[in-house]
Parts: structure tokens; sequence; C-alpha cells
């Protein structure tokens, strides 16, 4: 069987990130892909230039016109620009209730552009971390959400991931990789179970959509696999080998590279 995995994102113009990170990944682990847009972006290997959010009333019609014809696996959410896209989403979930929902908490490009209207911060925490099944916050995203500083070594990671489990979330998996070492701990979080992933951290420029593409392979993977702990681990070594083989893509002349998504391909 061939499942059906939902990206709701914004479009990236230079394929790294966003919704065509996420349509990779999707076809990369076998999964075949659906995309709703909330905003588009003007970017390439050296920042966003430009942001254009997609109207409620039109990421509604999109998000109607795939559920009611498709049976969706799983959702992958990720940037969702402000208020009125974060409301609209929520409805969507309310209305179809989606089997299994991952969450990037996407607010802050590499390159600095705000992707996440600040005033949308409050709305993203209260109205969709109850509503969604896994969160995959970085650092910075945990501390907005919590409302506190910076996480810098692993016991503060794991307290700020139970503060969030404390406002809805049924499960956090907080992304170590802002953190200073060798290694690149991530831990999954749940009111029952704190596990370390960690993998050696790969050395490369090739990180644009690191984020995008572990959510996305998650959601991939979620209906694959028999629980979020093994999903997550599988979707950890995908993206480890899509770092890995990245230095193999030219694309641009930034300093921030995309990975190499189909590198089990070609």
């Amino acid at each position: 069987m061939i499942f059906n995995v939902l990206t709701i994102a914004g479009s990236d113009s230079s394929g790294g990130a966003g919704i065509q990170a996420d349509l990779k990944t999707f076809s990369a682990l076998k999964v075949y892909g659906l995309s709703v847009l909330t905003a588009l972006t003007a970017q390439n290997t050296q920042g966003v230039v430009a942001v254009k959010t997609i109207s409620a009333d039109f990421l509604t019609a999109q998000l109607n016109a795939v559920f009611e014809d498709i049976q969706i696996n799983a959702v992958k959410i990720g940037m969702l620009a402000n208020i009125e896209t974060i409301q609209a989403a929520a409805k969507a979930l309310i209305r179809y209730q989606p089997k299994y929902v991952v969450l990037d908490t996407v607010m802050i490009a590499k390159g600095g552009h705000m992707l996440l209207e600040k005033e949308a911060i409050n709305s993203l925490r209260d109205t969709l971390l109850p509503m969604v099944d896994l969160i995959t916050p970085n650092l910075p995203e945990a501390a907005a959400l919590c409302k506190t500083t910076v996480a810098l070594d692993e016991k503060s990671m794991c307290e700020q991931a139970r503060l969030l489990l404390a406002m809805g979330c049924k499960a956090v998996l907080m992304k170590g990789g802002h953190l200073q070492s060798n290694h690149s701990p991530d831990w999954f979080v749940t009111s029952k179970e704190a596990t370390c992933l960690t993998l050696p951290r790969v050395t490369t420029n090739h990180i644009h959509g690191t984020g995008c593409t572990l959510s996305a392979a998650i959601a991939a993977l979620r209906p694959q696999r028999s629980t979020w702990l093994e999903a997550i681990k599988d979707a950890k070594d995908f993206l480890q080998g899509a770092l890995k083989a990245s230095d193999a893509l030219n694309v641009g002349k930034g300093p921030i590279a995309p990975l190499h998504h189909f590198y089990q391909w070609w």
C-alpha cells in the first residue's frame, strides 16, 4: 500500500526547504505527497527576499479540496505565517481529523528572515499545539513558545519539552542542533518517556531545509512504522544520509545550501 501524506507549508523558490523539500522527502520515502500552500517565498541560497501569504479563504479551499477527495494518512504542517493561517489550519484539523499530524514550528529562516509574525506565536502555541500529535521545535523556537531563554544543555531541553507537554502537546521532539557539540542530540519526550537520539554532527554548509526535511520524513514514515519513536529514528537516519551526500550538489552561491534528498537514488 502506498500512503498519502499531506504537507501544509510555504513554498521555497530555491527548492531546498518548505513544500519542495517536503515533496522530495515524501517521494524518497515512498509515499504519495500532496501539498497545500500557506505562503510563497522569493528566496535562494543567499536568503529570503520576499514573502507573500496565501489568504485564509484560499488556504481553506485548498484544504477542503484535498481532504474531501483523498484519504490522507498523515499531515506535516510547516510555515503558517500568521494568525489567520493558523486558524484556518486548525479548523481543517478539527473538521477532518487526520490520524497523524506533525507540526514543525517554523518561525525564522536560517538566514534570519521572520517566517511567522511575532503576534502569531501565542496562537500557534495555544491553538495548534494541543491539536497535533508531535511538534519538532529547534531550541530558539522552543524558547519562544515557552517564553523563556534558549536552552544551553540537554537538561534544559528536556525541561522545556515538559513545559510544552503541559501546554497540551502529546509529544515533543526537541532538536539539539543549536548546541555546540560534536553530536546533535534530539530528545523525544512524552508524558511517559524521554529518549535521547544522538547522531554525529555532519560538517557541511548544506543545511537549508533540515527542519522541514526531518518533520516531513517523520510524517511520511509514521504510517509505515508502529510507533513515533521508530518513525523518528528512521527519519533521522534519512536526514543524516541526505546531509552526508549533500556536497555532491552544486546549487547556488550562498552560505546555506540544500540537502540531497535523493541521495539513495541518484
